[in-house]
């Protein structure tokens, strides 16, 4: 089988999704990071399915990638990864409450969300942001598609505008790894290359 025109179709598709993103809305989220590590807050990331792999290795990059190198730790809290958790409140609550129900009594002030739907509507998701935002946590939405109500809801959009679940989750990872590179230069005196 010859691919090569689909491959070259994807990558093209790609390129011109990444030109198209708001820097000024990376730039924004990178601030709010860096405010709510300096005050010794928390940052709750979720999401699922695909955006579940990514919200865990978001909390890797910067629990101990970042991290390592730096006095004042970030502290992140993905809420999908505690599997027996999610299944007894899925099971015994609602899927709908996965991630709200472990927000409820421990969310504190200067407490932000990183939430993560391709769609942007995952009622899982939009519950949890609504709570945070009611307790009055600020959140970072990371979405694709139109956006759907996460991109209505959050303070700072990181919203990859294309009508495809594979490159919207690709250009999620590249916002980790890019945030993560300019913290590791800015805060640790590394360089992503080494």
């Amino acid at each position: 089988m010859e691919f090569q025109n689909d491959i070259q179709d994807y990558i093209r598709c790609e390129i011109e999704t990444l030109k198209k993103l708001d820097v000024e809305a990376v730039n924004a989220a990178l601030n709010l990071l860096l405010e709510t590590q300096k005050n010794h807050k928390r940052i709750y990331v979720f999401g699922n399915g695909g955006s579940s792999a990514t919200a865990s290795h978001i909390q890797n990059d910067f629990g101990k990638g970042v991290s390592e190198y730096t006095e004042d730790k970030f502290r992140f809290q993905c809420l999908n990864d505690n599997v027996p958790t999610v299944m007894a409140i899925a099971n015994d609550i609602g899927f709908e409450e996965i991630f709200r129900f472990q927000l409820q009594g421990v969310l504190e002030p200067g407490d932000i969300i990183m939430a993560i739907s391709g769609s942007g509507n995952s009622p899982n998701v939009i519950n949890a942001v609504e709570y945070a935002k009611d307790c009055g946590s600020k959140i970072i939405g990371l979405t694709g598609y139109d956006g759907g109500r996460l991109k209505e809801l959050s303070d700072i959009s990181l919203h990859v505008p294309v009508n495809s679940m594979q490159i919207t989750e690709d250009i999620h990872m590249v916002f980790d790894h890019l945030m993560m590179s300019i913290f590791y230069r800015h805060l640790c005196g590394r360089s992503h290359l080494d």
